[in-house]
């Protein structure tokens, strides 16, 4: 037969490291006391776990007049701790311990300078390893008193709580340590003392109604005991329940454990937004771009593209008869100081200057703010509290440099300004050909025109059909001229629009990559960073 073995559980160690990361990712973004607090109980269970692990330390915490010190004295077996009608009997933790040896170091941590060894041995049950506290009153009249027992509370392996019929409901207990105690009930034993004070029917009534208030405090299954300090009633049953519990070694790991369990869900808790899967950015770039590219004046510039195009286009390829005077019309690239960079050195872009693009209007820089805006609601669109807060605040962490980066990512974009088609070469050679057939026809007929002055015979004319070659070659160069120049605009006006559209695109992609190092990426950063959280607090709670 094939044997079933237990899964175990993720070990304390990698628990604790699993809270300690939980409460570096939320440094920041949670409130600084529930981070530090976290990181406390990291601490106080990595300094509980070095101390002795052979002894449990349970604590008798209770009110004013509940016999906390009368119970101390009876499990002792002597008399102990100081009993008497004048509040507060006890005004410092003491100790009684049973085979302490070893245990000093653990004292020294818990602060506490009473300890005794009681000298007469418990009966019906063995207490070795047993460090039993004493408590002052958690309502007492003196703060100190009140903030010792806090303190220990929270460093204890074991809670025993001693009521008395007389203020087992009161609030004070239930509100301040047990309810919101209810995830240490593996560590939490509730004594009812004093019964002897009641009839038996009216103790079964007490202990039905203590276990609905620890129910309803969220301490279903705690053990429940009636006891009387004073008779004796009761005190076997929890001697019993002592000795077992410091026969199985543990409570300090069980206190440990549910101190981390507290931690995580109080880094955790629903209304600091911490436990809900974040949302994803993708598709979030293109309106961003979008809006980006409007701000940074890109239909501006790819207009300009093509503006430029042609214009260097007919200084390369016009009528070398009128094509002088579009020199003197500036190129439209050159008015918006872009275009010059292609050529230089990755190392050099970073000092290129801003370009001279106008600046974004107000209705522009309102729409870059709600693309802003849009992404990190869509992307928090999962969370709520803080982390929604803190993804929100990521997508405007760099708005501020945000303007810079795109004028730098569109001054330093190839445009391709410097590139000239080769068939340009080609019709500028082309077109002074023709402008040297124009001219040679002009001197021609301008020799003949001299000749006719002067009187000279006439040498003989070759014609085409009846139009003298130097009328042909004067006006058919300057036809062709003309004729070259208007095909030269079509193809560079197609050749504008189709290096327009290529730097449309170029832009574009340079934009959007500012759009992602400036906005999206700090979004990433920021949900990938709660999903980091959220793994590490489930492996804490685990």
């Amino acid at each position: 037969m094939k044997l079933l073995r237990r899964k175990e559980g993720p070990s304390l160690d990698s628990r604790l490291a699993a809270l300690l990361e939980a409460a570096e990712l939320a440094e920041g973004r949670l409130p600084a006391q529930v981070v530090s607090d976290a990181r406390a109980v990291a601490e106080r269970a990595g300094t509980r776990r070095s101390l002795s692990v052979d002894h449990t330390v349970a604590a008798l915490a209770g009110a004013t007049g509940s016999g906390k010190s009368s119970l101390f004295n009876a499990l002792a077996g002597d008399e102990l701790a100081a009993v008497g009608v004048t509040r507060p009997t006890t005004s410092t933790a003491q100790a009684a311990l049973w085979d302490g040896t070893g245990a000093g170091p653990l004292l020294d941590w818990l602060e506490i300078p009473q300890r005794h060894t009681p000298q007469t041995p418990a009966a019906d049950a063995d207490f070795s390893g047993l460090i039993l506290l004493d408590l002052p009153d958690h309502d007492s009249i003196r703060l100190a008193h009140r903030l010792e027992v806090d303190r220990l509370v929270e460093l204890v392996d074991l809670l025993v709580w001693v009521l008395d019929p007389q203020k087992y409901a009161d609030a004070a207990v239930h509100e301040r340590y047990l309810r919101p105690l209810s995830g240490h009930r593996d560590v939490m034993v509730v004594v009812l003392n004093q019964i002897d004070r009641l009839p038996p029917h009216a103790v079964d009534r007490c202990l039905r109604d203590l276990r609905r208030l620890l129910d309803d405090d969220g301490l279903t299954g705690v053990p429940i005991l009636g006891v009387s300090a004073r008779t004796g009633a009761g005190l076997a049953g929890l001697r019993e329940l002592l000795a077992k519990r410091v026969a199985e070694r543990r409570s300090w790991s069980a206190r440990l454990s549910a101190d981390v369990s507290a931690a995580a869900d109080r880094l955790a808790d629903p209304s600091l937004g911490s436990g809900t899967p974040g949302g994803a950015v993708a598709g979030l770039g293109a309106p961003l771009t979008d809006a980006l590219s409007e701000a940074a004046g890109v239909p501006l510039v790819v207009a300009a593209v093509s503006k430029g195009h042609r214009h260097r286009a007919v200084v390369a390829t016009g009528w070398p008869v009128t094509k002088w005077i579009r020199r003197f019309r500036p190129d439209p690239l050159r008015r918006l100081r872009i275009g010059t960079s292609s050529a230089a050195k990755p190392a050099d872009r970073e000092i290129i200057g801003h370009t001279s693009v106008p600046a974004a209007s107000a209705v522009q820089k309102a729409q870059v703010e709600t693309a802003l805006r849009d992404v990190g609601e869509a992307a928090a669109s999962d969370l709520v509290g803080v982390w929604a807060a803190a993804v929100r605040q990521a997508a405007r962490s760099r708005a501020g440099d945000l303007a810079d980066a795109v004028d730098r990512a569109v001054a330093t974009t190839s445009l391709g300004a410097t590139r000239r088609p080769r068939w340009w070469r080609a019709v500028g050679v082309l077109q002074w050909l023709v402008f040297a057939v124009m001219v040679a026809g002009g001197l021609w007929l301008g020799a003949l025109f001299g000749m006719d002055y002067l009187r000279l015979p006439q040498p003989p004319l070759p014609t085409v059909g009846v139009v003298p070659w130097p009328t042909v070659l004067l006006g058919g160069g300057a036809l062709a001229g003309v004729v070259i120049a208007l095909l030269s605009r079509l193809a560079a006006w197609a050749g504008g629009h189709r290096r327009a559209r290529r730097v449309a695109k170029a832009l574009r992609a340079a934009i959007a990559r500012v759009g992602a190092d400036y906005v999206l990426d700090p979004v990433e950063g920021e949900l990938a960073r709660h999903a980091r959280f959220t793994e590490a607090i489930t492996r804490a709670r685990a």
